[in-house]
């Protein structure tokens, strides 16, 4: 078997050495007990990054032919720029693995990975076991978003990133999407095929910064609700359909006030508490609708998800 294994890479020139080095002794056990092929590799991809982590990066390719290296023309995104990688190496192994490059996930698990393709698996995901780790708000929020995407219909597997292996034929389902607002851990169960689970506990960033802080995790969300389900759309509609039944019943009952008791007063507090209601409701539904629009007005330009510059 010829496994391949893509990290996407940005600013990451403190941590790259380690990966290196814990990666390259976890393939020289595995090709000595057969697990895998001579001739599988390790892909950095280098997404823009602003530090020496392409030189780094050069520099290993040099130095063991396990290692391969692809440079984005510019900063694209960690999706993109994994979907890049995935993308140019699918027909050169059996089957690729993802993952990040802080060594936050147990690279000991690749050989559950591979266990499991030998078993005739497609898709294996790496899920983390617990979020012991994590901030009690951080620990919150993730609870929250994959009960949301529950809620909006969208499948997910709960508690997994991007650490997983595709075989052949997964990627070359996965080639078949071509959205520009890629939410590939969301994409990855449409595709089917046979799919199972390797659970892990995850460990502390080895070092250098999180690429992913609150703002960008915010973002993060809404693109993978956006882009996998109408269900806001459906919520604008049934509250406008509420809004509109209690706004006939109110006018219903102001007419018998006005008509039979005569009791009617003129109020400042009830008519800016519904300006201010009903203007709430309109901003956040066109709110909603735009970001539908902006997606679609996105998707059809057609641009590309990635340039490359330089591959070795």
């Amino acid at each position: 078997m010829r496994l391949g294994i893509v990290i996407p890479c940005y600013n990451e020139e403190a941590v790259l050495y380690e990966t290196k080095k814990h990666i390259e002794t976890l393939f020289k056990s595995m090709i000595e007990d057969n697990s895998i092929s001579k001739d599988s590799f390790v892909c950095f991809v280098d997404d823009g990054s602003r530090d020496k982590t392409w030189e780094i990066i050069e520099s290993f390719t040099k130095d063991n032919p396990l290692f391969k290296g692809i440079k984005l023309s510019r900063n694209f995104g960690h999706q993109n720029a994994l979907i890049a990688g995935l993308m140019q190496l699918k027909d050169s192994a059996d089957a690729l693995i993802s993952m990040d490059a802080d060594l936050q996930d147990d690279i000991l698990v690749i050989k559950d990975f591979v266990k499991k393709y030998k078993e005739g698996y497609d898709v294996v995901y790496g899920v983390r076991e617990d979020r012991s780790r994590d901030t009690k708000f951080k620990r919150a929020t993730a609870e929250a978003f994959y009960k949301l995407q529950s809620f909006m219909g969208i499948e997910s597997i709960s508690n997994h990133a991007d650490y997983r292996l595709l075989s052949r034929k997964a990627l070359n389902g996965l080639a078949q999407f071509k959205e520009i607002n890629l939410f590939i851990r969301g994409v990855v169960p449409l595709i089917g095929f046979r799919s199972c689970s390797v659970y892990y506990k995850r460990g502390e960033r080895f070092a250098g910064e999180s690429k992913y802080p609150l703002s960008k995790m915010l973002f993060f969300a809404l693109d993978g609700i956006a882009s996998f389900s109408i269900v806001p759309l459906r919520i604008i509609t049934v509250v406008g359909f509420i809004i509109f039944i209690l706004s006939f019943f109110i006018i219903l009952w102001i007419m018998f006030e006005k008509f039979f008791l005569g009791t009617t007063i003129k109020g400042w507090s009830s008519v800016m508490i519904s300006i201010y209601f009903m203007g709430g409701i309109q901003v956040m539904s066109i709110g909603i609708i735009g970001e539908y629009i902006g997606r679609i007005f996105q998707q059809s330009k057609g641009r590309p998800r990635y340039i490359i510059d330089k591959e070795i």
